[in-house]
């Protein structure tokens, strides 16, 4: 069974930063693109960044020249480098990949549990 596990949520003030880690674990083929999405309290789960199995990024406007994310193909495991956070930044952050398997070629798409962010003003 493949499963997401995320490390690095906690609580920090305002302007300072947190690293985020996603690792996959389980009988993997291969990954394709994984990403960090968010969710506030109240509102609709919102994609933060993601990165393509060749490296390529996107990133929500709100995080852009702030946030970071990165992967190391060799360990199944993404990061996001958060900088500079700010209030609006909180929120319950998931990990997502898209994840094939000895079992299935398909690739299927997976989410982590969720680690709370929290920025206090």
């Amino acid at each position: 069974q493949v499963q997401l596990v995320e490390f690095g949520g906690g609580l920090v003030q305002a302007g300072g930063s947190l690293r985020l880690s996603c690792a996959a674990s389980g009988s993997i083929f291969s990954i394709n693109t994984m990403g960090w999405y968010r969710q506030a309290p109240g509102e609709e789960r919102e994609l933060v960044a993601t990165i393509a199995r060749g490296g390529n990024t996107k990133y929500a406007d709100s995080v852009k020249g702030r946030f970071t994310i990165s992967r190391d193909n060799a360990k199944n495991t993404v990061y996001l480098q958060m900088n500079s956070l700010k209030p609006e930044d909180t929120a319950v952050y998931y990990c997502n990949a898209e994840v094939s398997t000895a079992d299935s070629p398909v690739y299927l798409e997976l989410w982590g549990q969720g680690t709370l962010v929290t920025v206090s003003s």
